[in-house]
C-alpha cells in the first residue's frame, strides 16, 4: 500500500461516524426566574413588539409581565406613549461611566436630546424579568428633565404596588438571594405597612440623601 492511499484511509477514519441533528431551539429550557408561560416560542412570538427599546430578551419579558398590572401605564410609555413620542431605549450599563455618584444606583432615568432612555446597572442583568418590570415600572415614570420629592414618591410607590402584584401572579419571581428582589421586597414592606399607601414610601423619599437637593414638585407632579 503506497503513502498515498494509506493517508485517505486515515482521513476517512477520522471523520464523525454521523452527522449531529440541530437541537430544536424551542425545546431550549428557558431560566427559571421566567414564568412557565415564557416559554422559547412565546418569548420569540413576543420580541418584535419590544425589540425596539433594547436588545436584551429579559426586558422583553419583563415589560411583558407588566400587561394587566398597575405598571401598563409604565409599559405603554416605555413603548412610546410619552412625552418624546418615541420607545424608551433601555440597556445595562456601568452608571458610574455618566456620573461617579450614580455608580450604585439601581438605574437611572436619562434625556438626550428628545430622547428617553433607561439605564440599569449591570448587577441586575440576571434579576428576575419580575423584579426588573417592577423597576421599569418606576423609571418609565421620569420622562423629562425635571424632578422632585412628589415625583419621586410616586414613582416608588407605583414600584412597589407593581412589585406587590407580581410577587403574587408570579411567585417565581420573588428570589430572596437577588439583590434587586432585596430592594422590592424593602419597597413591598413599606407600601403593606402604609396600607398600600405611599405613608411609609413618602417618608423614605425625603430622608433619602440622593434627593435632597430635589423640588417639592415638578410638572404632572405637584401634590406631594
Amino acid at each position: 500500500m503506497n503513502k498515498n492511499n494509506l493517508k485517505k484511509i486515515l482521513f476517512v477514519m477520522q471523520l464523525p461516524a454521523f452527522s449531529a441533528k440541530k437541537q430544536d431551539p424551542s425545546l431550549l429550557e428557558m431560566p427559571k426566574t421566567y414564568p412557565a408561560k415564557y416559554t422559547y416560542n412565546y418569548v420569540k412570538q413576543i420580541t418584535p413588539m419590544y425589540k425596539e427599546v433594547g436588545k436584551d430578551e429579559v426586558l422583553y419579558v419583563a415589560l411583558d409581565m407588566l400587561k394587566g398590572t398597575n405598571g401598563e401605564f409604565s409599559r405603554n410609555a416605555i413603548l412610546g406613549n410619552n412625552l418624546s413620542g418615541r420607545a424608551v431605549k433601555i440597556e445595562f450599563r456601568d452608571l458610574g461611566t455618566i456620573n461617579p455618584d450614580y455608580a450604585n444606583f439601581d438605574a437611572l432615568g436619562w434625556k438626550k436630546n428628545k430622547q428617553l432612555f433607561i439605564y440599569i446597572n449591570p448587577r441586575h442583568k440576571d434579576a428576575p424579568p419580575g423584579a426588573l418590570a417592577a423597576l421599569l415600572s418606576h423609571e418609565a415614570l421620569h420622562q423629562d428633565e425635571y424632578n422632585s420629592l412628589a415625583e419621586e414618591t410616586y414613582a416608588w410607590t407605583m414600584e412597589a404596588s407593581v412589585w406587590y402584584e407580581i410577587s403574587k401572579l408570579y411567585p417565581e419571581s420573588n428570589d430572596e438571594l437577588h439583590p434587586l428582589v432585596v430592594r422590592e421586597n424593602q419597597l413591598k414592606k413599606l407600601f403593606e405597612r402604609g396600607g398600600y399607601s405611599n405613608r411609609y414610601i413618602k417618608k423614605t423619599v425625603m430622608s433619602n440623601e440622593g434627593y435632597k437637593n430635589l423640588p417639592s414638585t415638578s410638572p404632572g407632579f405637584e401634590d406631594l
